[in-house]
């Protein structure tokens, strides 16, 4: 009863801790993007907890180096996760993240960043974040929130040693909490495209349970000059989806209201291996690429709003994808 409080304010605030009273058969997790202005050096790291199925429990961050394609996982007693209960912000151990600055004590990244210019998702009545009012159904597998789509980077870090500057680079903030991912996804996201600034895509296609049956959910927004253009299951958006395995591209082609939003991502160069959830458990694998390109274009109607390539993407394709290809 004493952490009702915090999980109703954070039913209501995506980007918080959700996890208050858990025990057990729970993860939570944040994903922090950086990329440098120089784009040398694009890392992805998540600060999270897990909680399996007997209720043994650990903290962790996972360190994803995408222009080296190597990834490590620092785990951490559970005590050493502290997150508040007012705000998103979660101290573990000497590190700390929030959605305006993190602090990185780890042997390959030790110094602190802050962000500029946070874009958050959108929030209206009944749907407090990027999962709508499936945000209140109490028994899904995998909850998503997406903290900040673009912001700039300021301060240095000591990358294996070597002092960086990152200021002015930029960064990407998301998470997801619950049981364990989806059995199959595709997910992709990027902050550098051609010709804008300020601009963001991302997109996830996923097979979720559902009432002793499944069914194909998916959530996408391009952030364009300060207008986010979303096509989600909830908002009657359509989609269509195809894989092109020889040449490892994802082809997704949305629409909603006269628009449409064709995209083509392809894995370029090579993959770290992450730790994804099972039953709490960090007992998963996943293979994410940051240096894939991305083809965008958007239409209304027979305007073409944006037709760009984007870089220094991240992609995951995971799972036995063609069973979610609509």
């Amino acid at each position: 009863m004493q952490h009702l409080p915090a999980r109703w304010k954070a039913l209501w605030n995506p980007n918080r801790y959700h996890g208050w009273g858990k025990s057990r058969n729970y993860f939570e997790g944040w994903y922090f993007k950086i990329v440098s202005p120089c784009e040398r050096y694009a890392f992805a790291l998540i600060p999270g907890i897990s909680m399996d199925e007997q209720g043994q429990q650990h903290a962790f961050i996972q360190r994803l180096d995408g222009k080296a394609c190597t990834a490590a996982y620092h785990e951490f007693a559970s005590a050493a996760f502290q997150p508040r209960p007012d705000r998103f912000e979660v101290q573990l151990g000497t590190n700390l993240f929030s959605e305006h600055r993190l602090k990185l004590a780890l042997p390959e990244l030790e110094g602190e960043l802050s962000f500029h210019g946070n874009t958050p998702w959108p929030s209206k009545p009944g749907a407090p974040g990027i999962m709508g009012w499936y945000t209140f159904v109490p028994f899904m597998e995998c909850y998503h929130g997406v903290v900040s789509l673009h912001h700039e980077l300021r301060g240095h870090l000591n990358v294996y040693g070597k002092p960086v500057d990152f200021t002015g680079g930029l960064g990407y903030i998301e998470k997801d909490w619950g049981k364990s991912f989806p059995s199959s996804w595709i997910w992709m996201q990027a902050n550098h495209l051609q010709d804008t600034k300020q601009a963001c895509l991302m997109a996830s296609v996923a097979k979720i349970p559902w009432l002793g049956s499944h069914f194909t959910g998916f959530l996408a927004g391009l952030q364009l000059d300060g207008k986010l253009w979303a096509f989600t299951t909830y908002n009657n958006a359509r989609l269509q989806t195809s894989l092109d395995e020889p040449a490892n591209t994802v082809h997704l082609r949305l629409k909603r209201k006269g628009a449409v939003l064709e995209i083509d991502a392809q894995q370029r160069g090579g993959t770290g291996t992450l730790a994804a959830p099972v039953s709490g458990a960090m007992a998963g694998k996943v293979n994410e690429s940051l240096q894939s390109v991305i083809h965008i274009r958007l239409k209304e109607g027979r305007t073409t709003v944006y037709e760009g390539e984007a870089r220094h993407a991240g992609l995951e394709v995971a799972g036995p994808v063609q069973e979610e290809l609509v």
